[in-house]
C-alpha cells in the first residue's frame, strides 16, 4: 500500500483547511450555542488530525505489515472527512450571490448536511453490506472456432481476492466458495492477486480454498500483488522465500499455477457411425503480471504459448488467456494475435461502480478503457464496451479477439465496495 508524499501532503492541507472552514461557519452561525459548538467542533478536529498523522505514520511496508490495520483507519478517516468536503462545497456554492451584492442561498447548508450523511451512510454500507454481497455474472460466449466437444464447456473466473484485507476471517471466502461449487463448473481460474503484500496472508484461507472443485481443476495466474514488491525485504534471498512460500501454498490448496506456461484441456466425443472416439483440445495459457507502469512487467506470452510444432499465437487451436492486467490485451493480444477469450482482473472498477438505465460509469474508466466486463473488436478493430450495467444474464458472440474483465472479489486499499462494484463470479458458459 503506497501513499505518495504529495498525497500525504494533500491529505493533511485537506483535513486543515476543511476543518478551519466549518468551524468559521460555526462561529459565524445565529446559534445560541455556537460558541459551544465550536469549541466542540475544534476538540473533534484536533483528535482526527491526530489519528490521521498516526495512520500515516504507521509502517506499510514492512515485514510486519501493518497494513491492515491502516485500511481500516484510513476508511475511517476518508469516511468523515468526503462527507465535509461535500458539505463545503455546498456551502461555497450558495455564498456566488454574495459576489454581486445578493443574498446567499440558504438551501446549500441543509443541501450540504443531507448529502454529507448520505455520503457517510454511503461508505459504511459499502464496508458492511456491498463489499460481502457476491454477485454472479452468467455470460454465455459464442463461438464458431470452439470445437465441438466443449460445447456448453462451463468456466468460472473470479480474481483479486486481496485475502490480507479479510485478516484472519474465513467467512466470506467459505460463501464464495459455496456459491462456485454450486455451479457445476468444468473449470476454475483465478486471474491473479491472491493477497495484498505477503504470502503467509493466504494461509488461514487454504482449507478453505481447497475445497473448490472443477472437472478440470482450478489454475491460476499472479498478479502485481502477488510478488512481494510491496514490503521493503531485507535481501533477495527473504523475498525468493516468500514467493517459494505462495507456490507452495497454491500447490496445497489444489491450484495448478500457471507461470508463463499453457495445458491443454481435452475432452471426447463420438461421431455417431464410428467406433472410436475423437479427441478435441482447447489451449489455456496463463501469463505472468503484465504491468503497466509502476507495476512489474513479468509476462511473456511468447514463453507461455511458444511458436513449436506449428503452433503458436495466432495457430488455428481455440485459445484461452488468463491475464492480470486488462491492459495486456489492449495493448498486445488483441491486435497481435488470434487468441479468442482473455480473462483478466486487476481494476477492481476502483471499488466504486454505478449501473443504471443501460449504462454504467465507474472512476476506472479513467485509468483503464477496459474496466469491467465484456470488451471485443468490431469489423473495423476498433472497441466495443459490452458491459454488464444491468444484466446478470448474457449472450455475447466471440470475435477475433475478445476480452472479459472481472472486477474482483476483494479490496486493497480501503476495504469498501460502493453501489454497484458487488464482488463479482463470473460464470462463462462456451457454446458452438
Amino acid at each position: 500500500m503506497r501513499l505518495p508524499l504529495p498525497a500525504i501532503f494533500f491529505l493533511i492541507v485537506m483535513s486543515l483547511l476543511v476543518d478551519f472552514y466549518i468551524w468559521t461557519d460555526i462561529r459565524n452561525s445565529k446559534s445560541r450555542k455556537r460558541w459551544k459548538w465550536s469549541e466542540w467542533y475544534a476538540v473533534s478536529s484536533i483528535l482526527m488530525w491526530i489519528f490521521l498523522i498516526v495512520t500515516l505514520c504507521l509502517p506499510r511496508r514492512g515485514l510486519d505489515g501493518g497494513v491492515y490495520t491502516v485500511m481500516w483507519m484510513l476508511t475511517t478517516y476518508l469516511s468523515i472527512y468526503i462527507p465535509k468536503i461535500i458539505y463545503c462545497v455546498l456551502s461555497l456554492f450558495g455564498k456566488i450571490p454574495l459576489l454581486f451584492k445578493a443574498r446567499r442561498w440558504k438551501w446549500t447548508k441543509p443541501a450540504g448536511f443531507i448529502l454529507a450523511l448520505i455520503c457517510f451512510a454511503s461508505v459504511w454500507c459499502g464496508v458492511f453490506f456491498t463489499r460481502t454481497h457476491i454477485r454472479t455474472i452468467d455470460i454465455t460466449l459464442t463461438s464458431q472456432r470452439l470445437p465441438e466437444s466443449f460445447d456448453g464447456y462451463r468456466i468460472v473466473q473470479i480474481s483479486d481476492l486481496h485475502l490480507g484485507t479479510c485478516g484472519e476471517n474465513t467467512k466470506f471466502i467459505e460463501k464464495m466458495v459455496d456459491k462456485i461449487n454450486a455451479l457445476q463448473p468444468d473449470l476454475i481460474v483465478f486471474t491473479g492477486d491472491i493477497v495484498n503484500q505477503k504470502s503467509d496472508e493466504m494461509k488461514p484461507f487454504i482449507a478453505k480454498l481447497s475445497r473448490l472443485k472443477a472437472e478440470d481443476g482450478v489454475y491460476s495466474i499472479l498478479g502485481n500483488h502477488d510478488y512481494g514488491d510491496y514490503v521493503d525485504w531485507p535481501s533477495k534471498e527473504a523475498k525468493k522465500a516468500n514467493m517459494d512460500l505462495l507456490y507452495k501454498f497454491q500447490a496445497a490448496a489444489g491450484w495448478k499455477l500457471l507461470n508463463n506456461d499453457h495445458v491443454f484441456l481435452t475432452k471426447q466425443y463420438t461421431i455417431p457411425g464410428d467406433s472410436l472416439p475423437t479427441t478435441d483440445s482447447i489451449a489455456l495459457i496463463g501469463v505472468e503480471n503484465w504491468g503497466d507502469p509502476p507495476f512489474g512487467q513479468y509476462g511473456d506470452l511468447d514463453k507461455a504459448y511458444p511458436s513449436v510444432e506449428g503452433r503458436g499465437v495466432n495457430d488455428d487451436k481455440f485459445k484461452i488467456l488468463l491475464t492480470h492486467n486488462p491492459a495486456h490485451w489492449v495493448e498486445v493480444v488483441r491486435t497481435g494475435t488470434n487468441i479468442d477469450l482473455s480473462l483478466s482482473g486487476h481494476t477492481h472498477a476502483m471499488q466504486m461502480s454505478v449501473n443504471g438505465f443501460g449504462r454504467r460509469w465507474s472512476p476506472s474508466k479513467w485509468r483503464y478503457i477496459t474496466w469491467g466486463g465484456f470488451y471485443t473488436l468490431d469489423e473495423n478493430g476498433y472497441l466495443e464496451d459490452f458491459g454488464n450495467p444491468d444484466e446478470d444474464v448474457m449472450t455475447r458472440e466471440l470475435a477475433t479477439s475478445s476480452l472479459y474483465v472481472n472486477i474482483g472479489a476483494g479490496e486493497v486499499g480501503i476495504p469498501f465496495r460502493l453501489f454497484s462494484a458487488y464482488p463479482e463470479i463470473t460464470l462463462i458458459t462456451l457454446k458452438k
